[in-house]
């Protein structure tokens, strides 16, 4: 077919971007220091009205050294979703601490209902932690993941870590931009709610800096130490001299001068993407087989990613789909394979994942990026109105 390929999800430089990088590159300052990376720390700061912020080199070296920071260690049980990706539950492996995986909701954001259930029933408090009452292991911190954008149920998580002790890193890596718009914390940016946040600047995330990640909080004394551990744990620059163990997991002056300039689109970015998906959902409306999942957090998400779903599991179905949008030059994926079924996870404790299983049997992420023209949405619902009548499974 002679139509142009239409991509899932790409950057888009219309701003200061090459005007910053130039200058990054004729001052001669690209690596691990220079102005734009406490420039790019400082205005994401003051955009999410946190106190601090640790550019690092991606989302994934966030967690870990929020995981750190925090005191996660060997044995410790971190309480995760099972649908996410990946890097959430690495992060945990890194410090050789153990994952438990819990269902999602509706919204495909972690059951908190389930959690709190766990803690109180296998779980009891003891010398001021939480002990998971069958292994004896510490419970000792969750990973709440603001899925595609959508936002969790943060205040009945705080509550009950406030009740079980528990240390709350925020995976705001989906959800810049998002806002909570009910509750306790309305008004309050993604991120800034848990005792840290962290934020990924992939290439297919709403801003980009190539690969990259922040660590945001309003703990001061948390981000400095994280920044510290960042830098190989370095206490005196010249003669080398090291009280802790660290990690090179420091962003570049080149990515940070990326990232200053994509931060100034931010706003812009934000009115597409939720733009586009008013788009879409006009034009889907009437789709018999499936639907364009809704945001839980209404106007609050960033709109991330958008999800079609099937009105029923059916993976055989989901994967035509898949060949049938790939044929037609439209790059479209399913959900992340569950991560309490993934290899390396399957030896840790996981809740019933029913909801999860059934949004992995249904969905396919489709074309989302802020450079998408009216035209390529329009082919895009075009080739999802047209599939069932083509469908032959």
């Amino acid at each position: 077919m002679d139509k142009e390929w239409i991509c899932l999800s790409t950057p888009n430089f219309r701003g200061n971007e090459k005007k910053y990088v130039d200058e990054a590159i004729e001052t001669e300052w690209v690596s691990t220091a220079g102005a734009f990376i406490g420039r790019f720390e400082e205005h994401m700061a003051a955009k999410l009205s946190a106190k601090a912020a640790c550019a690092c080199q991606s989302g994934t070296a966030g967690l870990h050294l929020c995981l750190r920071h925090f005191g996660v260690s060997a044995g410790d049980l971190v309480l995760v979703p099972t649908l996410t990706f990946i890097a959430t539950v690495n992060a945990v492996l890194y410090q050789s601490a153990e994952p438990v995986f819990f269902d999602c909701d509706e919204h495909m954001c972690i059951r908190v209902d389930q959690v709190e259930e766990y803690l109180e029933r296998d779980c009891h408090l003891e010398d001021g932690r939480t002990v998971e009452t069958a292994s004896g292991k510490t419970v000792k911190a969750v990973i709440p993941v603001h899925v595609f954008g959508d936002l969790c149920d943060m205040d009945r998580l705080m509550d009950l870590a406030e009740r079980f002790h528990l240390t709350v890193i925020e995976d705001a890596t989906e959800s810049l931009g998002g806002v909570f718009n009910r509750g306790r914390y309305a008004g309050r940016p993604t991120g800034t709610v848990g005792h840290a946040g962290v934020l990924s600047f992939n290439g297919n995330k709403i801003i980009t800096t190539g690969g990259g990640g922040m660590v945001v909080s309003n703990d001061e004394a948390a981000v400095n130490h994280i920044r510290y551990l960042s830098q190989q744990a370095k206490d005196d620059a010249v003669y080398f001299v090291h009280e802790e163990w660290g990690y090179n997991y420091r962003m570049t002056n080149l990515q940070a001068a990326l990232g200053l300039a994509q931060l100034e689109e931010l706003d812009m970015f934000l009115e597409t993407k939720r733009r586009n998906y008013a788009r879409y959902q006009a034009r889907l409306a009437g789709c018999g087989y499936g639907e364009l999942l809704p945001f839980g957090s209404e106007e609050g998400s960033n709109h991330w990613f958008y999800s079609f779903a099937l009105r029923r599991p059916d993976p055989a179905k989901r994967d035509r789909l898949l060949q049938y949008l790939n044929n037609r030059q439209i790059q479209a994926r399913p959900i992340w394979k569950l991560n309490h079924t993934q290899t390396p996870f399957r030896k840790y404790r996981a809740m019933d994942c029913g909801n999860a299983l059934q949004f992995y049997d249904r969905v396919v992420n489709i074309p989302c990026g802020t450079n998408l023209t009216e035209a390529q949405l329009d082919r895009v619902c075009e080739a999802l109105l047209a599939f069932e009548k083509e469908d032959r499974g």
